[in-house]
């Protein structure tokens, strides 16, 4: 039985996730890790969405397509190694929330998410804030012109 527990012993150091043990390896492709984070950042409120303009703009299109999903990783850009990931993310954040506050809720979400699901150590996660979303930016919503209609 103690050889049987030997045998899966990590050689990975403390901290990190068990992907390298005597009876194999386990590799996570960075789509993986890309969107471990997108859905951990989206989870943050006070984020309204995750990408560029051009990103948006073709995540709108393909939503109006019957059957078509919105990208998880959206937004998101990973470098993944063997033990470490480092993750870029591009968001924008709902008009009247503290940038600073959400960008260190972002991170930890993000940093803890990626370490218990991936097993991988983040080392970093840059946050570039790209746009405002106003609350009169909402497709849908009539506007208040104050007048009588």
């Amino acid at each position: 039985m103690a050889n049987a527990a030997q045998q899966d012993t990590p050689k990975t150091s403390a901290g990190e996730g068990v992907l390298v043990t005597t009876q194999g390896s386990t590799t996570i492709a960075d789509v993986v890790v890309q969107k471990i984070a997108g859905l951990a950042t989206r989870e943050i409120p006070g984020v309204h969405d995750l990408g560029g303009g051009a990103a948006r703009a073709f995540s709108a299109i393909r939503e109006r397509i019957p059957g078509a999903t919105a990208s998880a990783g959206q937004g998101v850009s990973v470098e993944v190694g063997e033990k470490q990931a480092a993750v870029d993310l591009q968001i924008v954040v709902e008009y009247g929330v503290s940038i600073a506050d959400l960008a260190r809720s972002v991170r930890r979400n993000v940093i803890t998410a990626v370490e218990q699901m991936a097993g991988l150590a983040v080392v970093e996660v840059n946050i570039h804030v790209g746009d405002l979303h106003l609350p009169s930016d909402d497709d849908g919503e009539p506007a208040d012109t104050g007048r009588v209609q």
